[in-house]
């Protein structure tokens, strides 16, 4: 399959482009203006902010995937994560940005499957997307254990028990609402959700609050990046177990400290995320950092 747009000029930098969607941020290497292998120890060199640029993980792309045009998605720490909602948000913008794509609908190729996406503006800064359907089953998440729907179980992590929900948007989730939401909370329960023995695959967390039924609060912990200010699958996750519970409808505002994102959950199961995404800057990287 041959990707056309623009046509830069290859030089002995590498260039990198940097966008954030609700101050989640990625890096994008783009292999048609570069001339290099994506790795992951340095993708995770890339992403620390003390030693690299700082991202919260790097997107690479566009690629051909089973033969149309897609993208790889890299955590924080070089683990390469099958679907990220502000990613995809992200992305998109990207193949308008750079003439990749010149209609409103598209699609993008991930390893989580074809994701469609529809741009809501003219400046291609808000966007709409697919998000597929949830599943709460273990095998599928994956949780151990009995095959079973893991909603509203008792799990117990740093010694202490929780309810939590669990379930995969593409990737796994673990929702554990709480009458108080902070980032302190999240931080401090994070790594023992994402590497409990529950969770072969590791595990995002989430930590939710209703505030009605069309409003969450969240803090997020992504595994593999640690604590996000934002996460386009957190959002659709923590909306669908709060859905699955009955505590909210089907359209959902769900607040996190980069801003909020509206979920919508149709009739059959369906999910759809709408939110803002933003350029920031052109980078130029000396070759020699891939070296």
């Amino acid at each position: 399959m041959k990707i056309k747009g623009r046509k830069p000029t290859m030089n002995n930098n590498i260039i990198m482009t940097k966008y954030q969607g609700l101050g989640n941020d990625y890096l994008i290497l783009d292999p048609n203006r570069n001339r290099v292998q994506l790795q992951g120890k340095k993708v995770a060199l890339l992403c620390q902010r003390g030693f690299g640029l700082g991202a919260d993980g790097v997107l690479y792309g566009p690629v051909d995937i089973n033969g149309k045009m897609g993208v790889h998605i890299f955590n924080a720490d070089g683990s390469e994560a099958a679907i990220s909602g502000n990613g995809v948000r992200i992305f998109a913008k990207y193949l308008m940005d750079n003439l990749y794509v010149k209609e409103k609908k598209f699609d993008i190729e991930t390893l989580a499957g074809t994701i469609h996406v529809e741009c809501l503006n003219s400046r291609a800064t808000e966007f709409r997307v697919n998000m597929g359907k949830a599943s709460f089953l273990s095998r599928e998440i994956p949780v151990t254990g009995e095959l079973r729907e893991v909603v509203n179980e008792t799990f117990t992590f740093n010694e202490t028990e929780y309810k939590a929900t669990c379930l995969t948007v593409g990737n796994p989730h673990c929702i554990i609402f709480m009458d108080r939401v902070s980032a302190e909370a999240v931080k401090n329960l994070g790594p023992y959700v994402e590497n409990a023995d529950e969770f072969p695959e590791r595990m995002n967390l989430q930590i939710c609050r209703k505030i009605d039924t069309g409003n969450l609060d969240i803090e997020v912990w992504e595994r593999g990046s640690g604590y996000t200010k934002a996460s386009g699958t957190g959002s659709c996750a923590a909306a669908v177990a709060a859905y699955k519970l009955g505590l909210v409808e089907s359209r959902i505002n769900v607040n996190q400290p980069g801003g909020m994102i509206q979920i919508d959950i149709e009739e059959d199961g369906t999910i759809y995320m709408t939110g803002t995404v933003g350029y920031i800057a052109d980078v130029s990287v000396a070759e020699s950092f891939f070296s």
